[in-house]
């Protein structure tokens, strides 16, 4: 006779493993369009400060998505909001893909913006379910969501590299990835946790945490800040790794496409496992330990005279990336009660690094060229490190 824990249990696990999906999902669609950056600057025959410009499309539509999230998961839920999300980021993909074959950089800056539209409330959406299912499971498992997300950009990033290799175009590419994500975001969240107002003693307690007050908190704040530095860190690797190894080491597209490959799976790899080190260590000596990681990464990966260094650096840096905004995430929802708004707030402040600091190092790259313009992440490294504390849980504070 199944009990009704038991019931509760399967329904805890069948969440847990469609959250896996539609996180590694978002992985795929978008490292299948940050791996071929480098083919884009060349089919519409653009420098690495427009290719930044173009970038800083798809930031701002994600932060005008980021700050209204909380509000619009609590409206219609996680469940539509990943399905209305993944709709329009998978549109978006067709639009750039049209955009690319006419060559037109308007289309594609358009396209883009829309692009980071759905991304954004995509990527607050499925880290809230993560939150949910977290608690649900009292042990950490949002780094292995982050994980497939990850998983997922690095099959994205190998798929991107054998197609280059093939002389595959992006926007042949792009298509047959926007229909696999629009399939995976329309049946996947049927299988989310149910959300129902959480219970409280009053009804002023039941009332939902708005965006306002959220912004007021100053732990929130705090951990937006950490995240902000991290996240760039996550960030540049994601979007310059490939132009770098082909601008600063002479490589081939298809070699700067394998290490950034290398970067997602170290980042893939750290995620995985890296649930129960925090689990040991705790959040504080984790994140610290993983930006001084990031930081010796970055510098080798910037200073290496030859591929299997810069390998070696690129590796690194992705090990220390990988724990930062999924711990973030984390701390910003440890009141189930305020996760929405919360984690909305930390996800606008660090998309703030996340999205607009690549391209802003595309426009530094037009001076110092881009491989030595990464050493500039070195100080949001630091301030991450420096603030780290503030991602300590709520339940282990006086």
């Amino acid at each position: 006779m199944t009990t009704t824990q038991q019931l509760v249990d399967r329904q805890v696990s069948s969440a847990a493993i469609a959250t896996f999906i539609i996180f590694g999902a978002n992985g795929l669609v978008f490292a299948s369009w940050a791996a071929r950056i480098p083919a884009v600057t060349e089919t519409l025959h653009i420098s690495s400060g427009q290719m930044g410009t173009l970038l800083l499309c798809t930031a701002v539509g994600s932060l005008i998505a980021l700050p209204t999230a909380g509000h619009v998961i609590g409206r219609i839920g996680t469940s539509n909001s990943v399905r209305a999300s993944g709709f329009l980021a998978a549109l978006a993909a067709v639009a750039i893909s049209v955009s690319l074959l006419a060559e037109s950089v308007p289309g594609t800056a358009v396209a883009l913006f829309f692009f980071g539209i759905g991304i954004g409330l995509w990527d607050v959406s499925q880290n809230v379910e993560g939150a949910d299912v977290e608690h649900r499971l009292r042990r950490t498992v949002m780094p292995k969501f982050h994980a497939a997300f990850s998983g997922g950009a690095f099959v994205g990033a190998l798929i991107g590299a054998g197609l280059s290799g093939l002389g595959v175009g992006l926007p042949q590419h792009l298509l047959v990835i926007a229909a696999v994500v629009a399939v995976l975001t329309f049946i996947t969240p049927r299988y989310f946790l149910p959300h129902a107002a959480p219970q409280a003693q009053s009804a002023d307690e039941t009332k939902p945490d708005r965006g306002p007050s959220a912004w007021r908190d100053s732990r929130t704040l705090l951990i937006g800040v950490v995240v902000l530095g991290a996240t760039l860190t996550e960030g540049a690797g994601n979007d310059w790794i490939a132009k770098a190894a082909v601008d600063g080491l002479g490589t081939s597209e298809s070699t700067g496409a394998l290490l950034f490959a290398l970067f997602v799976l170290a980042m893939t790899g750290m995620r995985f496992f890296g649930g129960s080190v925090i689990d040991r260590y705790g959040r504080v000596a984790v994140l610290r330990s993983s930006m001084a990681a990031a930081a010796a990464g970055l510098g080798l990966f910037v200073f290496a005279g030859n591929v299997w260094l810069a390998a070696v650096g690129a590796a690194l840096w992705g090990v220390g990336a990988a724990l930062a905004f999924p711990m973030g995430m984390s701390a910003a929802a440890d009141d189930p009660k305020h996760a929405a708004a919360r984690v909305s707030v930390v996800s606008t402040i660090g998309y703030v690094a996340f999205l607009a600091g690549p391209p802003l190092l595309g426009y530094l790259g037009d001076l110092t060229g881009i491989h030595l313009a990464l050493l500039a992440i070195g100080a949001p490294i630091l301030v991450a490190l420096l603030l780290a504390g503030v991602a300590k849980p709520l339940s282990s504070r006086k």
